[in-house]
């Protein structure tokens, strides 16, 4: 029972990886509240997890897109009055966006990406911080994504949106050293999830490349859900506290044993986004 006591937001939570960390969040003890936009999905996500429940917990649902600021001061507001307390947040919600090279696409579709992906997670990073700012403590972890360490050609706005968030954790993460708070990022792996269907579904002609490596991973099966849902409880954990500012891979990274080494981490700039430089590869060009 690693969050026992505790309250967690998480966006996107109806489906998917959302819906995983939430499971396992319910699982380890956490009251929690459920956010994403389909309304009759989510009070069926809810209604599931709630047989979870022991013990009083709460599994709450609000309906809500993280790209209006109006509704998510409607999801923080919830979370304040309605659990017991807030201390994590997990900002899930992405769409994909536009599958074609860039100059083709729609740039409202690229936009609303931008705007959901990045611009949600910010919104609710700024929502939630005054109350974990009052409290000395809180927990953010910002799902990263495919396109955030390598390029992702034809996904031109997905890629750049999650480049975005890890950016936007490092230096959120900087903002509020020595408060209590840590923010962290998690790569899942490759997860046979909604997004991949969609990959699948905009077919060779938009996806390129990427049309063959998603009907490969659809065949061969992806990255673990649960694997994924396990290093959000852990960074959702005390076992995390004072580990901030890191970009974590789910399925490359020793994550369970980070905590041992807490103090070597946190003066490196091991698991965050850097320039590769000519010596670094072993090349003098100066």
């Amino acid at each position: 029972m690693k969050l026992e006591g505790r309250g967690i937001v998480i966006t996107g939570a109806n489906r998917g990886l959302g819906k995983e960390i939430a499971r396992a969040c319910v699982s380890n003890g956490a009251h929690v509240l459920l956010c994403a936009r389909d309304s009759a999905l989510l009070e069926r996500t809810r209604n599931e997890l709630s047989r979870l429940a022991v013990g009083g917990q709460r599994i709450l649902e609000q309906a809500a897109d993280v790209s209006r600021p109006e509704e998510v001061r409607q999801i923080i507001s919830r979370a304040e009055n309605d659990l017991p307390r807030v201390d994590g947040l997990v900002n899930n919600a992405a769409v994909l966006g536009p599958a074609d090279l860039v100059e083709k696409t729609e740039w409202e579709e690229w936009v609303r990406t931008i705007e959901i992906n990045l611009l949600g997670t910010v919104l609710l990073c700024r929502g939630v911080l005054p109350v974990f700012r009052r409290q000395g403590y809180g927990k953010i972890v910002n799902l990263s994504g495919g396109g955030a360490t390598a390029p992702r050609p034809r996904f031109s706005a997905y890629a750049a949106s999650k480049a975005a968030v890890v950016r936007f954790t490092e230096t959120l993460a900087q903002e509020v050293s020595g408060t209590g708070i840590d923010v962290n990022a998690v790569a899942p792996g490759a997860l046979n999830t909604r997004l991949l269907d969609e990959v699948v579904a905009a077919g060779p002609e938009k996806a390129g490349s990427e049309y063959e490596r998603a009907m490969k991973q659809k065949q061969e099966g992806g990255e673990s859900l649960e694997r994924a849902a396990e290093l959000c409880v852990f960074l959702l954990s005390s076992a995390s506290d004072r580990i901030s500012g890191k970009l974590v891979s789910a399925v490359w990274d020793p994550w369970p044993t980070l905590a041992n080494r807490r103090l070597e981490l946190n003066q490196t700039d091991i698991y965050t986004l850097r320039r590769i430089r000519p010596e670094d590869r072993g090349r003098e060009w100066n």
